[in-house]
């Protein structure tokens, strides 16, 4: 268990960028990762990180998306609620000391449901996005994050600077599937992104849980980690003997049959081939297929891989309805 002192809750990009306005320049190349890493990020020109009033963000004019799921905005707005905004919007500065939004709506939206009146964002000045992406990039390897802060780094690196997991498995030094593994996290319960940030739960347990489809099961786990101290290759094998959610009379039941080889390897293949976990079930009768995504824009982007067609289809039609 990590015993070491609570940072506080992760914000994605946040964390990767020093607070305050930034005068001196950027290094056209950056040092090499140091070992273990440091706490420090370096200076990123043109960019600053900032706490912001949001009734001092206007929306951007130009913002394509007007329609937005409200359950979607609900769940966001939940989660903000109890974690707070792991991934902060990016603002540009106007005047009379106002910003107007260049990336977040969805994140701004949920933020003013869930009563929030200061919001974690990126205060860009300058116009040259890949000089901002390769610069966070470039801090993304030099500051040591916790798996939270890293994963919400991530996503955001994803949705809003147009980053692909080879791309960014390639600059950051590490594996595509320690990428979209990492991701993952985001799809747990927001308490256990609180003991993930506190430092309680390690991210080998977390990964860990993500073996469990269900989210109480995961939160149960979850206390009996923290409770009776559970090392991560015990939590695999009370995952494995399918005793997540077993009494301490229950945990005698036969361990649940693995799956075939043919079909693990089909989950792993689509795994890969669509960056996210997916799962082949097959019973007596019938089989399923389960494919995870961690949100709405996600879920957007594998059934571009998926179906570009289809979704194309969904999207015309949901146009022309709310029109």
């Amino acid at each position: 268990m990590s015993n070491r002192p609570r940072r506080g809750l992760g914000k994605g990009l946040g964390a990767l960028i020093p607070t305050g306005p930034i005068v001196q320049p950027m290094a056209q190349h950056g040092p090499a990762r140091p070992e273990g890493g440091t706490s420090e990020a370096a200076p990123v020109a043109g960019a600053y990180f900032q706490e912001i009033d949001v009734e001092l963000i206007d929306p951007n004019p130009r913002q394509p998306r007007d329609n937005f799921d409200p359950d979607a905005l609900a769940e966001l707005a939940t989660s903000i609620e109890e974690v707070g905004l792991l991934q902060p919007v990016v603002v540009r500065p106007k005047d009379g000391g106002r910003y107007e939004l260049i990336m977040g709506e969805r994140r701004l939206r949920a933020c003013k449901m869930a009563g929030l009146q200061q919001i974690p964002a990126i205060v860009r000045n300058t116009q040259d996005e890949e000089m901002l992406r390769e610069a966070l990039i470039e801090n993304l390897q030099r500051v040591q994050l916790n798996p939270l802060e890293e994963a919400a780094a991530y996503r955001q690196l994803l949705d809003d600077f147009g980053v692909t997991h080879e791309q960014l498995a390639r600059k950051v030094g590490r594996s595509r599937p320690h990428i979209t593994n990492t991701l993952r996290l985001l799809t747990l319960p927001p308490s256990i992104h609180n003991r993930i940030a506190s430092g309680v739960l390690s991210a080998g347990h977390a990964r860990a849980l993500l073996a469990l489809d269900d989210p109480a099961a995961q939160e149960h786990l979850a206390k009996r980690i923290v409770a009776e101290g559970l090392s991560v290759r015990a939590v695999e094998e009370i995952v494995q003997l399918g005793e997540a959610t077993a009494g301490p009379t229950q945990r005698r039941r036969a361990a649940k049959q693995p799956p075939p080889p043919e079909l693990k390897e089909l989950s792993d293949r689509l795994s890969d081939l669509f960056e996210t976990r997916v799962k082949v079930d097959l019973g007596k009768r019938k089989g399923r297929i389960v494919v995870e995504f961690a949100s709405v824009e996600d879920l957007e982007r594998i059934l571009a891989s998926m179906a570009p067609d289809a979704l194309n289809s969904v999207r015309a039609s949901s146009a022309s309805t709310s029109g």
